[in-house]
């Protein structure tokens, strides 16, 4: 498979401070990647550089053949603001963007796509719903049905099984496989290293800066997390980024 993304000498961060730095590496086509790490290690950030929502301080992230309307992502249900007065269907409609346009009409082909979003993650009949009723659950269900209509060649997923029971995840799981079996690239940031060492072949352990990359058994060892741990708790938060020496 050829590499769809490239990261090279990368750093991000917010205001000059480093949250991820110096990280090389490449993503190959319809590969399914762990992203992993103690909290604070800056695997979110790495998904919003991925994105773009935030743009690199230094080194650079490379895209082949991707487009950014290619790219879909689901942040973590926390960022959500579950307060807001919108229905379920409308914001899973919010997926099919790219057909309707930013204030197209959801007509009746549209609506018929929500339902069967809806339905093929559990959630027929919840289309009326206010998304603030939903369960931690039944709202990870509604993000996987607006990434189905998104309909996108690859998948950014922030803690896809957050605060969601076992059903739930099963099922989600399954979405997921059958993505990878239409070769689509699907890196998902993961606590639970039970599940990334049973579903995930290809993880990368960062704890600020790259700790492993590469086959699951191979990176997740006591060694490598051990050693993920100590660099995040020895890192300053508040140094500013500098570039690497020669």
């Amino acid at each position: 498979m050829a590499a769809i993304v490239h990261l090279n000498d990368l750093t991000l961060g917010y205001e000059r401070h480093p949250a991820v730095h110096h990280l090389t590496g490449q993503i190959e086509q319809g590969e399914l990647v762990a992203v992993c790490g103690p909290n604070g290690a800056g695997k979110s950030t790495l998904l919003k550089g991925l994105v773009g929502l935030i743009k690199p301080l230094s080194g650079s992230i490379a895209w082949q053949n991707v487009r950014p309307q290619d790219i879909a992502y689901l942040p973590q249900s926390a960022d959500v603001d579950r307060s807001f007065p919108i229905s379920v269907q409308e914001l899973v409609a919010m997926g099919l963007w790219r057909r309707l346009g930013a204030f197209g009409r959801v007509d009746r082909l549209a609506r018929q796509k929500i339902d069967a979003a809806l339905d093929s993650v559990g959630l027929a009949g919840f289309q009326e719903r206010l998304i603030g009723t939903l369960s931690g659950g039944q709202m990870q269900r509604m993000l996987f049905a607006r990434l189905i209509l998104q309909d996108a060649s690859v998948l950014l997923l922030d803690e896809p099984f957050a605060a969601v029971d076992d059903r739930t995840i099963s099922h989600l799981l399954g979405l997921i496989e059958a993505w990878r079996r239409e070769q689509r690239t699907i890196i998902a940031v993961l606590h639970d290293l039970a599940l990334v060492r049973d579903y995930f072949p290809t993880s990368l352990l960062l704890a600020r800066e790259c700790v492993a990359w590469g086959k699951t058994e191979h990176v997740l060892t006591e060694t490598s997390m051990q050693q993920s741990r100590s660099l995040v708790e020895a890192f300053d938060r508040d140094a500013e980024f500098c570039e690497r020496g020669p």
